[in-house]
């Protein structure tokens, strides 16, 4: 949160059993490792810290950002951990070296949101200006996802790769992992008594069976989303049509 504090909740009580000190400024990050006992967090002060979960230690700190880092993502293969930033950068961390093995300049405005697929070797990256996806583990460029023009703050996947963007103008953007096409854009609704301008999404999340899609709203609202059963090819046709030629850049 803002108070510079990351704490690690024990659910079953409903209190706080750890906390992790060493922020200088407001956390806006976090990712857990999948197979290690790290925890990843990120903030106002432009470092990555990398946290010893069980012992509380600060097993890294994480310097070359210079503004808020606003992504993080990890996995279990290399590069361990990727962080985007409002300097409109990606950094791809050796966790080994505590140091950035790469860095991604193709973002012309900040990197709000990543994503890890769960079962390809490649991540997307989130910006106003575009989505890119790129290929790990030395973050080469594959192609840009367009469609959007917002500021997007969340981006969730399912096993069907569905892919979720949800932006500041209160958007959801579903598009086609592979082909990056933007199938459906569907518009949440501001609660009753909320200001138009209060429909932004900063948060999304497939439920384990990915049929549901969860979004975390500037009103206030958490909001379940649910697969129409009635849809069918003739009410929801896809009108995709392949870009002549990708643009290499």
């Amino acid at each position: 949160g803002e108070d510079k504090m990351v704490r690690c909740w024990d659910l079953e009580y409903n209190r706080v059993i750890r906390d992790y000190h060493g922020h200088l400024s407001g956390v806006y990050s976090l990712s857990l490792h999948p197979t290690l006992d790290l925890l990843c967090t990120g903030g106002r002060d432009s470092v990555v810290r990398v946290w010893d979960i069980r012992t509380k230690a600060n097993v890294h700190t994480l310097t070359g950002h210079n503004q808020t880092v606003v992504g993080l993502a990890t996995q279990a293969l290399e590069p361990q951990v990727i962080s985007g930033s409002m300097d409109s950068t990606i950094r791809l961390w050796d966790l080994v070296a505590g140091r950035a093995s790469a860095v991604l300049t193709n973002h012309k405005k900040a990197v709000r949101s990543l994503l890890v697929h769960p079962t390809e070797y490649t991540f997307c990256s989130a910006s106003a200006d575009n989505l890119k996806k790129w290929k790990c583990p030395e973050g080469k460029f594959l192609h840009n996802i367009t469609g959007h023009n917002s500021i997007i703050n969340a981006l969730a996947i399912n096993q069907d790769n569905v892919m979720v963007a949800g932006g500041d103008n209160g958007k959801l953007h579903l598009y086609d992992w592979k082909t990056g096409y933007n199938f459906q854009t569907p518009e949440t609704v501001a609660q009753p008594g909320s200001l138009e301008s209060e429909r932004g999404i900063y948060c999304a999340a497939f439920d384990q069976s990915g049929s549901r899609l969860i979004t975390g709203e500037a009103d206030k609202t958490v909001k379940i989303w649910k697969e129409d059963p009635e849809a069918t090819a003739e009410t929801h046709p896809v009108n995709y049509e392949p870009p002549r030629e990708r643009k290499r850049y």
